[in-house]
């Protein structure tokens, strides 16, 4: 077993946990994060503006591919019933 599959080995049951976590926690996340993206872009005085808003919006699809694990849709709220497909 090479040093990588002892690795996957030993994070596989972190992993799980942090999934749990997000899938819990991810509204509280996503306010954290929204928080810590205004603090930033004010004492950057709007500089950096869309960098910030990207990488906050990036943040929030890992949390939210991260808490998923019923398959539905990335994106969305974990647990959250998906909407009908338009028709």
């Amino acid at each position: 077993m090479g040093l990588l599959d002892n690795l996957k080995a030993k994070l596989g049951p972190a992993k799980d946990k942090v999934g749990d976590l997000a899938q819990q926690h991810g509204g509280k996340i996503g306010q954290g994060l929204d928080k810590a993206a205004r603090t930033v872009d004010e004492k950057t005085k709007g500089k950096y503006s869309d960098k910030i808003d990207s990488g906050t919006r990036k943040a929030k699809e890992a949390v939210d591919k991260l808490g998923n694990k019923d398959g539905g849709t990335p994106g969305g709220t974990p647990g959250a019933t998906p909407p009908p497909p338009a028709s």
